[in-house]
């Protein structure tokens, strides 16, 4: 059984680790969020743990005065990257307040790596010099994996991602007292190894969301192109037809999915952008429930379905979207939809009442949809 221990962990660190890093880095080369960056880099950190248990196969070592300063030393890095990155996946920046955080928080970590390397009787022991660390960087991890939950589907794989990650980070909230009682210890290092390696496999779905590939015949160019401001849905409909039912459209909407399904094309993506429920309504029509503040997955939700033949995305959903995350943050993904859709040569069709904005909100909106005119219809 040790010597299945001692091959098992060392081989799920190893892939779930540099998985977590890979999959990291490709979400912040594919958004260009700070957030993800962040992220990444706090993964490569990990990817490169010091930890005896994952050194010790490979033949490398520490010397004995400098490991327990080397080895507390990453947990306080990750943590404050795990912190500020989940931040930005959740908000979008940062505030203020954050980098004060960010600044105590990194005075605290020099201050105890400092006690940590000084040689204070109390901080010769690895239980307490392991205390801090273990505390920050186990919270810092389950912080991040509730912001992620909200970034994930329901009752998909890559809500695996989170939950690994909120699982791996109360582990290592025992880990000063539990890394040092022998019999535990091993299966310690082993649960580790598995929520580690359940994060990986979350990430990877995460990061490579599949949307079904629609037919081929709605992977037409739409004849409509452009990016257009309408005050309703009526006035959509009296314009250029119902979006609804046309083959090959994406539609981000509040309206009531169960009482508007006739009205939808079985070629059609539909985003029902709502707290009632999480997860898949209907598989034809492609139907999902998702949570007003997972913009970050909706964006790389509409980019894969462009990318697959989509050419019309419908956004009737902008008033709620505000509500939930602020005029900024939904300004910056309606920009990224109509960019990535206008680059594809396809239509956006966004339905919004001026009422709900005030004259520089309203100024910024009309400046990148114009009103539609009724000799686009046949261009």
């Amino acid at each position: 059984m040790s010597a299945l221990y001692g091959l098992l962990i060392p081989v799920l660190n190893f892939i779930s680790r540099w998985t977590l890093f890979i999959a990291t880095a490709y979400q912040a080369k594919k958004t260009r969020e700070k957030g993800w960056v962040l992220l990444s880099a706090a993964f490569l950190i990990g990817a490169l743990d010091i930890e005896n248990y994952v050194l010790t196969p490979v033949g490398v070592k520490f010397k004995e005065d400098a490991y327990l300063v080397a080895s507390v030393t990453p947990n306080f890095a990750m943590a404050i990257m795990f912190l500020w990155g989940a931040r930005h996946v959740k908000c979008g920046k940062t505030e203020f307040e954050d980098a004060l955080y960010a600044a105590v928080f990194g005075v605290v970590s020099y201050i105890w790596i400092f006690l940590v390397a000084s040689n204070l009787k109390p901080f010769e022991n690895p239980t307490v010099a392991y205390s801090l660390p273990s505390l920050i960087f186990g919270l810092s991890i389950i912080y991040l994996g509730y912001v992620l939950l909200e970034e994930t589907l329901p009752r998909s794989i890559e809500r695996l991602f989170p939950w690994g990650l909120i699982l791996l980070g109360a582990l290592n909230l025992t880990y000063p007292v539990t890394r040092f009682i022998d019999w535990f210890a091993p299966i310690g290092f082993l649960l580790g190894a598995l929520f580690r390696f359940i994060a990986a496999i979350g990430a990877v779905k995460y990061v490579f969301y599949p949307v079904k590939k629609v037919s081929v015949y709605t992977t037409v160019n739409e004849p409509i192109k452009g990016a257009f401001k309408f005050n309703s849905r009526d006035e959509v409909v009296r314009a250029i037809g119902e979006v609804w039912s046309r083959p090959g459209s994406v539609l981000i909407t509040r309206e009531n999915i169960m009482e508007a399904m006739s009205r939808i094309h079985p070629e059609s993506l539909v985003f029902w952008v709502t707290r009632a429920k999480e997860g898949v309504i209907s598989e034809t029509p492609q139907i999902y429930a998702v949570s007003p503040t997972s913009i970050d997955i909706l964006t790389d939700l509409v980019a894969k379905a462009l990318q697959r033949g989509y050419r019309t995305v419908y956004i009737d959903a902008l008033e709620y979207l505000i509500l939930e995350n602020g005029f900024e943050r939904t300004m910056k993904f309606i920009l990224n939809v109509k960019d990535m859709a206008l680059n594809a040569k396809g239509l956006v069709v966004l339905v919004v009442s001026e009422e709900i904005l005030d004259e520089k909100q309203k100024g910024m909106i009309e400046r990148e949809f114009e009103p539609f005119r009724q000799d686009l219809a046949s261009q």
